[in-house]
C-alpha cells in the first residue's frame, strides 16, 4: 500500500470524464465571445516570484493569509498565483507589451490557488478566466468590458444576474475616504469582531464588504464615497453609467461596493446571483490604472475582470456529456487493416469521433462494448467483410437495417448521415 492518502488535497478537486467535457464546452463558449470582441489569449506560469504579488497590497487577505508561498531548493521565494492580474502585468512588462502605442486586449484561462478554508463556493485550487485591457483610460472601455460580461451570460444561458457598480475614485479620493471611514468606525471599534478590527487598521474600505452583522449595521450610517470624489472621478463614472444605459445594460449603483485587492482605483463592479447568500458573486473586476507603473512598467491605465468557472458551472444544468463516439469500429482477426481504414476515415472526417476496439475478443463481446460506449453506429469488420473489402454499418440507437459498404465509400456515407462536409484533409474542416 502507498504511504500517502489516495485522495486529492483538501479543497482541490478532480474533474472526471463527462464533467471535464462539460467544463471544456463552457470554456469554449466564453472564449468564442472574447474572440468576437477582438481579445487575444496570453499564458503565463502558475508559479511566480512572491514579490510579483506584493502589488496586490499588504492589507489584502490574499497576501496576509491565503498565499501558497514557499522557498525552492535555491532559496528563491516563490508563490502559486492567487489571481491572474499580477502575473499578466509582469509578463507584459517583461516582454514589452506596454511599450506599444496599441492598446492590449487580453484574456487568460487557468488555475489559481488560495490557502483558505474550503467551503461551498470556495476552493483552494479553482479555475478562472480573466479579461484585461491595457492602454485605454476612458469610460468607453469600461463599458465594453461590461458588455462582454453581459454577452457571456447570454451565451451561457445563465439565470438573471444583477450588475452592481461603484467607483473608488483616484488614489487621492480613496485616501480621503479611507480617513473618513477610519474616523467613523473608530468610535465603535469595541463593537467590531477581531477580523474587522484588523481591517480597520489595515484597510477600512474592507469593512464595507464585511459579512459580520454588527459591521453591516454600522455601515448603514457610514460616510458615502461620493462625498470624497473629485470632479474627474465623478465625470468618468457618470459617463460610464450613461454609456451602459444607452446600450440597454441594467445595473445598480452600490456605494458600498469595494474590492478585496488594494490595487483597484475608479470603476469597480460585480455580477451577483440573487439568493445565493455570501457567495453570490459570479464575476468581479474594476480599474487598476496604477498597477503597471507600480510594478516597474510604464504608466498604463488598465481594467479587467475575472470569472470563476466552478461557480458558473454550478449554475448550469447540463447533465449529458457530448463526448460519446459517433462510431465504434469492431474488428475480428488482424487489426491492421481496420486501424488503417480508421485513419483514412479520420483524415477525411476531422470532426468524427471514431473509437476503435482494442484488446481482442469475439464479435458479440465487442458489440456489447460498442453499445456501452454510447456510439451511434457500430462499424463491423468480420471475416466476410475482410474477404469482400466491405464494412457493415449497424445502427445502435435506431431500428435502421444494417448496411454493407465498400471501404472507399465509408467516409462519404458517414458524412451524409451527419450532414457534414467530406474534407480532403483535416485542415479543410
Amino acid at each position: 500500500m502507498p504511504d500517502w492518502p489516495a485522495r486529492a488535497v483538501r479543497g482541490m478537486h478532480d474533474l472526471l470524464p463527462g464533467a471535464a467535457s462539460r467544463r471544456r464546452t463552457l470554456e469554449q463558449r466564453i472564449i468564442t465571445v472574447l474572440d468576437r470582441y477582438g481579445y487575444r489569449e496570453i499564458r503565463f506560469p502558475v508559479v511566480e516570484h512572491s514579490a510579483v504579488f506584493s502589488g496586490m497590497g499588504e492589507s489584502s487577505d490574499v497576501v496576509q493569509k491565503q498565499m501558497y508561498a514557499f522557498a525552492d531548493r535555491g532559496g528563491t521565494q516563490l508563490s502559486l498565483r492567487p489571481e491572474g492580474t499580477a502575473g499578466c502585468v509582469r509578463a507584459g512588462i517583461e516582454h514589452g507589451l506596454f511599450r506599444s502605442s496599441e492598446p492590449q486586449r487580453l484574456w487568460y484561462l487557468g488555475p489559481m490557488f488560495r490557502h483558505e478554508r474550503p467551503q461551498q463556493g470556495r476552493l483552494r485550487q479553482f479555475d478562472q478566466i480573466g479579461v484585461e485591457t491595457y492602454g485605454l483610460a476612458g469610460p468607453d472601455i469600461d463599458a465594453e468590458l461590461l458588455l462582454i460580461g453581459n454577452r457571456i451570460w447570454e451565451q451561457l444561458e445563465l439565470p438573471p444576474l444583477e450588475l452592481e457598480l461603484n467607483t473608488l475614485g483616484t488614489p487621492e479620493d480613496r485616501a480621503r475616504y479611507r480617513q473618513q471611514l477610519q474616523s467613523y468606525f473608530l468610535a465603535s471599534a469595541d463593537q467590531l469582531c477581531k477580523l474587522d478590527r484588523e481591517r480597520l487598521q489595515r484597510n477600512p474600505l474592507r469593512l464595507l464588504d464585511s459579512k459580520d452583522a454588527t459591521t453591516v449595521a454600522l455601515c448603514q450610517d457610514a460616510p458615502d464615497i461620493v462625498d470624497s470624489l473629485c470632479t474627474e472621478s465623478r465625470e468618468h463614472f457618470a459617463a460610464l453609467c450613461a454609456l451602459l444605459q444607452q446600450c440597454g445594460v441594467v445595473f445598480r449603483v452600490n456605494r458600498r461596493l469595494v474590492r478585496g485587492l488594494d490595487y483597484y482605483t475608479a470603476t469597480v463592479f460585480e455580477w451577483l446571483l440573487p439568493g445565493q447568500g455570501a457567495q453570490n458573486a459570479i464575476c468581479a473586476g474594476g480599474r487598476y490604472d496604477l498597477l503597471v507603473e507600480g510594478m516597474g512598467g510604464p504608466q498604463v491605465p488598465a481594467i479587467g475582470f475575472a470569472l470563476g468557472l466552478e461557480r458558473i458551472a454550478g449554475l448550469r444544468t447540463e447533465t449529458t456529456p457530448a463526448e460519446h463516439p459517433h462510431a465504434y469500429l469492431v474488428i475480428a482477426g488482424d487489426p491492421a487493416p481496420g486501424m488503417a481504414l480508421a485513419e483514412t476515415v479520420r483524415s477525411h472526417l476531422p470532426w468524427l469521433r471514431l473509437l476503435v476496439h482494442c484488446g481482442g475478443g469475439n464479435l458479440k463481446r465487442q458489440l456489447r462494448r460498442a453499445d456501452r460506449s454510447g456510439a451511434d453506429y457500430a462499424l463491423i469488420l468480420g471475416a466476410t467483410e475482410y474477404a469482400d473489402a466491405t464494412i457493415a454499418l449497424k445502427s445502435l440507437r435506431t431500428d435502421q437495417p444494417q448496411q454493407h459498404l465498400p471501404w472507399q465509400e465509408l467516409a462519404t456515407h458517414l458524412a451524409r448521415l451527419y450532414g457534414r462536409a467530406l474534407a480532403d484533409s483535416p485542415a479543410d474542416d
